[in-house]
């Protein structure tokens, strides 16, 4: 699994999405321009022990990472999507992207993948960090992969 930081802007928030990316195996993808410095301590902080473990590229722009993104499928995480991002069947090689925390993913991205957003409830985009949002009512969500 790849997970998408479309101009991440808070290095707590990243660091600790680095963490859960190192914890379960997926790789992070950091879209150009950051809020920080990659070498900012509550960057470092959040992601403790695990930041030298971080399967990490960081790209120039938007357009940078779609010409280097690989065969899989790019899923857009919007408060606005069709479809929940629990009810979707994940490969291992797809990618889910999240927007900047001020703003998310422009609507001209939304709009032109409108078939692959994915609705992320407004309590989990709200919370902090983001990788906190798998918790959902009294249980996790739980994301299937196939593979």
């Amino acid at each position: 699994m790849n997970i998408v930081l479309l101009e991440p802007e808070i290095p707590s928030n990243t660091g600790n999405i680095a963490r859960t990316c190192v914890c379960t195996g997926s790789r992070l993808h950091l879209i150009r321009p950051l809020g920080f410095s990659l070498s900012e301590k509550n960057l470092m902080r959040a992601g403790m022990d695990y930041w030298h473990l971080l399967d990490l590229t960081v790209y120039d722009d938007l357009a940078d990472f779609l010409s280097q993104k690989g065969q899989g499928r790019l899923f857009l995480a919007t408060t606005k999507g069709k479809q929940t991002y629990t009810d979707v069947i994940y490969g291992y090689d797809d990618y889910i992207m999240f927007g900047k925390e001020s703003a998310g993913i422009p609507e001209e991205i939304l709009a032109s993948n409108e078939e692959h957003t994915k609705t992320i409830s407004n309590t989990c985009v709200n919370s902090s960090p983001v990788s906190d949002c798998s918790k959902t009512g009294n249980g996790y969500a739980k994301i299937t992969f196939i593979g």
